[in-house]
């Protein structure tokens, strides 16, 4: 392990909740959840202000809603929040070529091999820049642990939030981990957790006093050679730059699941062009096109297909994930639908789009019949979606978001990042002056930031003695 805390780890705090918070004026000190709002929904990222009333990630929405009711329920902007994600990698980026994304929020860097950093005082500096680097780009926060290794680096961050930076010097890992909690090294869930405790193990200093062999007993060989091991502070992974996407897929659940064959169908159609959209912003295109599809029974089905190469053609795509969705049953109800690619290039195959519509573009050879085009496939109207929280503007009063919706009625708070708390109006759904909008930057104009963080170079060895 490294003798200096050269290893950062940024998590930005409460990353959804806080970019709603900072788009919209009238909810800043406020509870807000963000996830699915159906009754099938679950939190992704709750707010300081709602953690108060216990919400937390990855709980049932409908157990959120009972806990703090009045706290603001919105459905994620994820364009958004990639958008700031890779403003934050860029800052991190500038410090190290190793940076370890492992969420949109969420990073391990290595400053030694950027040359940033090389002990603990140089560490700090650069943990502070990045602080405020941060803050003045997208007006959000982050907090910082370093140390000298990823596993202690992550535990810090989690000491510092939020919006902290805590240290944790190279000698006194033992000391500080040894009243913890065992849930809090890395692997340690929730029946790991209780299978310890039966033991009576409950701090990672108790682990450690345990002793290997006991964990290998308790837990098996590979795990309890593993936790004894982070007990003892011993962790020697280095930072891995950014892996390669395997996949790009996209998935819906339903409130209600959906038995009509067409709306099924329109669906797959829609979560296609998503996906392509998805596929083309990361310069990408794919082989293999999957259809997923979990029934009313939560059977999950999976079905795909190989193209003679690769493509981002999304009539490509919506024709392959049509003829993957005709070879399930759906009979019995859908609750999902995703559709993905993978076997990923950075090229495309132009004469695939001869695959679309089953081949109906392409001249019949000489003595074949041209096979017909299918059928156009009925058209169905779509009622108008306004989901809480997204952007609209109207042609009178400008740019709002969505407070909620129903009754055929949608009310609009109009206010922007930098202006007051905006005043409410509601309005049809199909009012014609009210249209979908793309998402305002949280911070107007970005400030042009100095070169990166470069302290001063130590000073050289001293020369031997005579």
């Amino acid at each position: 392990m490294r003798s200096a805390p050269t290893i950062l780890h940024l998590d930005m705090d409460a990353f959804y909740a806080s970019v709603e918070q900072a788009s919209k004026p009238s909810l800043r000190g406020k509870a807000v959840v963000v996830g699915g709002l159906g009754p099938r929904g679950v939190v992704a990222t709750a707010s300081y202000e709602a953690r108060v009333h216990g919400v937390h990630s990855a709980m049932p929405m409908s157990q959120a809603r009972r806990l703090a009711p009045n706290a603001a329920y919105l459905v994620p902007r994820f364009a958004l929040y990639r958008s700031i994600s890779d403003q934050v990698m860029a800052l991190l980026r500038a410090l190290s070529p190793l940076v370890e994304p492992l969420s949109l929020d969420e990073a391990f860097v290595d400053l030694e091999a950027g040359g940033t950093a090389w002990d603990e005082r140089s560490a700090r500096l650069v943990g502070a820049k990045l602080r405020s680097d941060i803050r003045a780009v997208t007006g959000l926060t982050g907090s910082v642990g370093l140390a000298a290794s990823k596993m202690l680096a992550k535990i810090a961050s989690e000491e510092a939030k939020p919006d902290g930076l805590v240290v944790i010097r190279p000698g006194s890992e033992r000391e500080m981990l040894a009243p913890m909690s065992v849930r809090t090294l890395p692997g340690v869930g929730p029946a790991t957790g209780d299978h310890l405790r039966r033991a009576g193990i409950h701090t990672v200093g108790e682990i450690a006093e345990a002793g290997e062999d006991e964990l290998v007993r308790l837990l098996g060989k590979a795990h309890g050679h593993a936790l004894y091991a982070m007990a003892l502070a011993r962790d020697d992974r280095p930072v891995v730059a950014e892996r390669e996407t395997k996949s790009v897929s996209v998935e819906d659940t339903y409130d209600v699941d959906i038995h009509d064959r067409v709306r099924v169908g329109l669906e797959v159609q829609r979560l296609a062009d998503r996906c392509v959209r998805r596929l083309r912003g990361a310069g990408l295109s794919g082989r293999t096109i999957v259809l997923k599809v979990r029934r009313y029974d939560f059977s999950t089905l999976t079905r795909s297909e190989t193209l003679r190469g690769p493509t981002d053609d999304p009539a490509v795509v919506r024709e392959a994930a049509a003829r993957l969705l005709d070879s399930v049953d759906t009979t019995g109800g859908v609750r999902l639908l995703g559709v993905g690619v993978s076997g990923l290039a950075d090229y495309t195959q132009e004469d695939l789009f001869a695959q679309a519509a089953g081949g109906a573009g392409e001249e019949a050879a000489e003595g074949e019949e041209a096979e017909p085009a299918p059928e156009p496939r009925p058209e169905v109207p779509v009622e108008r979606r306004w989901s809480a929280g997204h952007d609209v503007r109207h042609t009178e009063y400008g740019h709002g978001w969505v407070q909620g919706s129903g009754l055929g009625r949608v009310t609009v708070r109009f206010e922007t990042p930098g202006s007051a708390p905006g005043r409410v109006k509601t309005f049809r759904v199909d009012d014609p002056a009210l249209e979908a909008a793309d998402p305002l930057p949280l911070v107007e104009t970005p400030p042009d930031l100095p070169e990166p963080l470069r302290p001063p170079e130590p000073p050289p060895p001293r020369p031997p003695e005579a």
